[in-house]
């Protein structure tokens, strides 16, 4: 019976370390300037995909601006592992001037 009780208490410890964990995980993914910059990221996304449908760009120009914009995200990842899940309004203007590089490819 003291087995019982035991492994009970040690997989409630465990369960709420995963949760806490998960919330964190959440936080730090909805964070407002991350959420900006991969909100831009996505619409440039689009916005490569229509330029390609309307034939403004060709595949291989789509190819390599997506390059670029996977760049960027992965970017964005690293600096946010290293600050605890979120980016600093440095390294988010910094991230911005990539993409306004990029974007102003998209469509020349």
């Amino acid at each position: 019976m003291n087995r019982i009780v035991k492994a009970l208490a040690i997989s409630a410890v465990a369960l709420s370390a995963t949760t806490g964990a998960f919330a964190q995980t959440q936080w730090q993914k909805d964070h407002p300037r991350r959420a900006e910059v991969n909100h831009r990221l996505a619409n440039q996304n689009k916005r490569i995909h229509n330029e390609v449908k309307e034939g403004e760009i060709t595949k291989s120009q789509a190819r390599q601006l997506h390059k670029e914009d996977r760049q960027i995200r992965q970017e964005e990842r690293d600096m946010a592992a290293q600050n605890g899940g979120h980016i600093t309004k440095q390294e988010q203007r910094t991230l911005n001037q990539q993409e306004n590089q990029v974007s102003r490819q998209i469509g020349k």
